[in-house]
């Protein structure tokens, strides 16, 4: 159980900060909110498009000066690593992470990767250039579908981790703290 206690004590450790945590939650709702309205308010889903494209923006910078957990270094693995995870989540013997575990780091590239390209394409429609493109149009679709079926797995990937690993990530991107490192853990 995580204390509102702000000191830190040796069985929490501090993981996510609290832009890190703002910009998820953010992200979050601008993409739910641009899915569910775009036939019902364009200036809505226009917006909310334009939102989820300034914070993947924030989120590259703070992932480069940002704090420990929140930098790409920490998390960023090679695809040979990112496979061996996977193949030990389907063997059951993935490690614990404090931060994000290889997986979960490719997951938050191709996530932002595809709402950047779901906010671009978007935005690209409303000019001169592109307006009634079709491509532009398939390519803006397509990207907002793949981010569909990415949200549905990185919500699958953190119900299993928190099976496994027997700790609420949600509550932790929430709070922002995590169960201290065990032995066996990945800090």
């Amino acid at each position: 159980m995580v204390s509102a206690d702000p000191r830190p004590s040796p069985d929490v450790a501090r993981v996510w900060d609290p832009l890190v945590r703002l910009f998820h939650w953010c992200l979050v709702t601008s993409f739910a909110v641009a899915w569910l309205v775009p036939g019902r308010s364009e200036a809505l889903h226009f917006w909310a498009g334009y939102a989820a494209g300034g914070l993947v923006i924030l989120r590259l910078v703070w992932g480069v000066v940002g704090t420990r957990y929140a930098k790409f270094s920490q998390f960023l693995r090679s695809p040979a690593a990112v496979f061996a995870y996977l193949v030990a989540i389907l063997r059951g013997t993935e490690a614990r992470h404090i931060g994000h575990n290889p997986a979960g780091g490719a997951m938050i590239i191709a996530l932002m990767a595809g709402m950047f390209t779901t906010a671009l394409s978007g935005w690209m429609m409303t000019t001169d250039a592109y307006f009634g493109d079709d491509t532009v149009q398939m390519v803006h679709s397509t990207a907002a579908h793949v981010v569909l079926v990415l949200v549905l797995l990185h919500v699958g990937g953190v119900v299993l981790a928190s099976f496994r690993h027997r700790e609420n990530l949600v509550l932790a991107m929430i709070s922002g703290r995590k169960r201290a490192a065990g032995t066996e853990d990945i800090a």
